[in-house]
C-alpha cells in the first residue's frame, strides 16, 4: 500500500465534512458514547460506496447523471433538515443521551449515503491506486477501502471523543450551547447549499 494513498486518506478524512460535523455535534449534545456510534454509523455508510466502486455501479453515479442529480438532492434535503432540526431545538443540552443508539447510528449512515461526493471519491480516487484491469483489482480496492474505513472511523472518534470531553464545560455555559445549535445549524445548512451547486 503507498504512502501517497495513505498520506491523500488522511487529508481527506480529517478535513471537515458532513461525518465530522454530525459526529462532533452527537459528541457535544449527548457524551462520548454517542460520539462513537455517530462516527461508526458514518463509517458504515462507505461500505455501499465501496461496494458500487468494486462491483462498476458507481460509474452510474458520476457527475452530471440522473442517478447522480437524484443523490445530490436527496442529499441536500437531508442536511437542510438536519439544519433546521438544529436551528429549531432550543432545549438545554440533557445530561443523559435521550436518543437510542439506533437512530444516532441510522442519522450517521444517511448523512453520508446520501452524500454524493462520497461515491464520487470511490469512482475517482481507488481507481487511482487500483486500476480496474490490474491482477487481484477487487482484493486490492476491498483492503484500500478497508483502510480508508478504518481511518474515517478513527478520526471520526477522535472528534467526537474531543467533543464529549468538551461536554461538561458547554454544559455549564448556556449561552455557548445556544451558539455551539446556531454554528451546527449553519454548518448543515452551507454544506446542504454547497452540495446543491453540485447539482446544478
Amino acid at each position: 500500500m503507498s504512502i501517497a494513498f495513505l498520506l491523500t486518506t488522511l487529508i481527506v478524512v480529517i478535513t471537515p465534512g458532513t461525518g465530522v460535523v454530525y459526529t462532533l455535534s452527537a459528541g457535544l449534545s449527548a457524551g462520548r458514547r454517542a460520539a462513537l456510534v455517530a462516527a461508526l454509523g458514518c463509517t458504515v455508510s462507505l461500505v455501499p460506496h465501496l461496494a458500487a466502486a468494486v462491483t462498476g455501479l458507481a460509474a452510474l453515479l458520476r457527475a452530471g447523471t440522473p442517478a447522480f442529480r437524484v443523490v445530490t438532492w436527496l442529499g441536500v434535503a437531508y442536511l437542510l433538515w438536519m439544519a433546521w432540526s438544529a436551528l429549531r431545538d432550543r432545549s438545554p443540552l440533557p445530561v443523559d443521551d435521550p436518543r437510542p443508539p439506533r437512530r444516532l447510528l441510522l442519522d450517521g449512515v444517511l448523512v453520508n449515503l446520501l452524500n454524493p461526493k462520497v461515491t464520487v471519491f470511490f469512482v475517482a480516487f481507488l481507481p487511482q491506486f487500483v486500476p480496474p484491469d490490474a491482477p487481484g483489482a477487487t482484493v486490492r480496492m476491498l483492503a484500500y477501502g478497508g483502510v480508508f474505513m478504518l481511518t474515517t472511523f478513527l478520526a471520526f472518534a477522535g472528534y467526537g471523543l474531543l467533543a464529549g470531553a468538551l461536554r461538561q464545560r458547554v454544559l455549564a455555559r448556556p449561552r455557548v450551547t445556544a451558539l455551539l445549535r446556531r454554528g451546527f445549524a449553519g454548518s448543515f445548512l452551507a454544506l446542504g447549499l454547497g452540495l446543491a451547486l453540485t447539482a446544478r
